[in-house]
């Protein structure tokens, strides 16, 4: 087969994964220009991928996605996996976002690390073709880990790259991976799995509770589902408990001064509690009853609460007292 002898240029999605960097570096082996493009949302950071492209000098674009992604996360054509993650449309989205900055461009061809069979619901053969449909982007996908497996590309087709140089790997073990990294130099990478919010039981759980209650919701709301106690005093009235002090800076960095509510003991260690939506006095009272239950003072000791509102700061004296088990979310 003869390769094109003008510059082939790639544009890859990169987790910052092992089998990121091996996509990429195979590609370079046949002399293509590739770059990298990662995607960030409250749910999942760019840190692997910033890491990666430092590590093996791949030049990295990063975009914030999150409002188109709420958009989809409400209600995915697919569906979710075991909790909130929208995996196969998540891929579409990302592939057709980045087929468009493809075009932009004027690169021939997207890639990725993805390995056939390597994830049993978004890694099967049926799954890869779902998300290369609905990327718009049909036969532009190159995925060089598992390229012999699957079928030919436009890039192949048309002599951009060599598919007898790419590999036919699938499964799930990664020792292929691991060998070849030995081979090439490639010391550090991150384990697989684990940068996805979306996974986790207990984000999932707390993000479908902020879908039910609101319709509206700020990044920072998002971001403050990862910390503390997340407690449902009604429909309209959530609390958030620091449980560390990593959990009081947190929600004093991403609280709204001029919408929420914060509360905390004077003169006591104890936590911040952040109060969310629209709570009547008897609910300010319960939550800093709540906020004297977690913090250091003695059993049945009176505690000064300072409450901080919007315009406004009081005192309340109050008993501790602890939440209901059904209030936690």
């Amino acid at each position: 087969m003869n390769i094109h002898q003008n510059k082939v240029r790639a544009l890859g999605l990169c987790s910052g994964g092992l089998d990121s960097i091996l996509a990429a570096l195979l590609l370079k082996q046949q002399g293509i220009d590739v770059a990298w493009i990662t995607f960030e949302t409250p749910f999942f950071s760019s840190d692997k991928a910033v890491s990666a492209s430092e590590m093996v000098h791949i030049p990295l674009t990063i975009l914030d996605i999150t409002e188109p992604y709420l958009k989809m996360l409400k209600n995915p054509p697919c569906g979710y996996g075991q909790n909130m993650n929208p995996c196969m449309d998540c891929h579409a989205m990302m592939f057709r976002m980045a087929g468009d900055v493809m075009k932009e461009r004027g690169m021939q061809f997207l890639f990725s690390g993805e390995v056939l069979g390597q994830r049993p619901m978004s890694q099967t053969r049926s799954s890869l073709k779902y998300v290369e449909k609905h990327s718009g982007y049909k036969g532009y996908i190159v995925r060089p880990l598992s390229a012999r497996l699957l079928d030919e590309t436009v890039a192949e087709a048309e002599g951009l790259i060599c598919r007898e140089r790419m590999l036919g790997l699938s499964g799930r073990s990664r020792k292929p991976q691991m060998e070849l990294a030995r081979e090439w130099g490639v010391t550090r990478y991150p384990a697989p799995g684990g940068g996805c919010l979306l996974t986790d039981p207990g984000y999932s759980r707390r993000l479908k509770d902020l879908f039910d209650h609101q319709s509206v919701y700020t990044g920072n709301e998002l971001y403050l589902l990862k910390y503390g106690r997340h407690i449902r005093l009604s429909d309209e009235v959530k609390i958030i408990v620091g449980r560390t002090r990593q959990d009081n800076d947190n929600i004093l960095n991403h609280y709204d001064a001029t919408r929420d509510i914060l509360l905390k003991a004077r003169l006591i260690p104890g936590p911040v509690v952040l109060v969310s939506g629209r709570p009547n006095p008897a609910l300010i009272h319960r939550t800093a009853e709540i906020s004297a239950g977690y913090c250091k003072a003695a059993v049945d000791t009176w505690v000064d609460i300072e409450v901080v509102a919007p315009g406004c700061t009081n005192v309340l004296r109050v008993m501790g007292k602890r939440p209901e088990a059904a209030d936690m979310i």
